[in-house]
């Protein structure tokens, strides 16, 4: 189970929205690379980066940012927002992000999706980030009609290395993860399913390590860092103890 600490960048600085509205945006870094940096200092194996402006613009806005993170840390980078064609796909693959998320393409081209995935086997994630049930798109400004399960099984056997899952309402609110949605969307694909939204505590983390929870690929935490409430060093170390990365 890998713990992925989260950086949102917005107007190049590393922020928190509150339930994925821009309006509701704090700074906790100017310095996106030195809250890189100080992640891969406290231990954490793996990154989450999320380009927000990208996001709502349907392509890469935030790249110098994501450039000097590359350049200071070593640990793998995966990175969603905005990614919607191949060309898009490759050009960070090639600048060294170790895969790729993509949300709003996985609902409206899920061909596009399939052929990366092909060509980019293992390097290739899937964001599906939900609304009462829902899946929402274009930076969670609208809601689709499908289901995250509807979404998810479209990509069986396609060569797909993960789905982000996330509950929207839980995001950036510190109200614990939404485990039996998350638990249930595991145990209905073969995909590993990454858990976000809402992670708020040590008691989430040890919720995470629990029997039911075994099929989760990891989970994603950011707020709970930045406003220390959640120690890394003993996260790390009981995830550590139960034989996570």
């Amino acid at each position: 189970m890998i713990l992925f600490p989260a950086i949102d960048l917005k107007d190049g600085l590393c922020v928190r929205l509150e339930q994925g509205d821009p309006a509701r945006a704090r700074v906790f870094h100017h310095d996106p690379a030195a809250q890189a940096h100080r992640f891969e200092a406290q231990g954490f194996r793996y990154l989450h980066l999320v380009d927000l402006d990208g996001a709502f613009a349907g392509k890469p806005m935030n790249a110098a940012a994501v450039d000097r993170i590359l350049e200071t840390i070593s640990i793998p980078v995966q990175l969603g927002g905005g990614i919607r064609d191949m060309a898009t796909v490759e050009a960070w693959l090639a600048k060294g992000v170790d895969r790729v998320i993509i949300g709003t393409a996985a609902v409206r081209d899920p061909a596009f999706v399939k052929e990366a995935a092909r060509r980019h086997p293992n390097r290739i994630a899937v964001g599906l980030d939900a609304r009462d049930g829902k899946v929402a798109v274009e930076g969670w400004a609208e809601t689709s009609e499908l289901s995250a399960l509807d979404i998810a099984r479209r990509f069986e056997d396609a060569g797909v290395a993960a789905i982000i899952y996330t509950d929207i309402a839980r995001d950036g609110m510190l109200q614990g993860l939404n485990l039996d949605a998350t638990i249930a969307l595991a145990d209905a694909v073969s995909i590993p399913v990454i858990a976000s939204g809402g992670l708020a505590s040590l008691a989430d983390v040890r919720a995470l390590l629990q029997p039911r929870a075994r099929r989760l690929g990891g989970a994603i935490v950011g707020r709970a860092l930045y406003d220390g409430r959640l120690d890394p060093a003993a996260a790390l170390a009981l995830i550590t103890a139960h034989g996570g990365a």
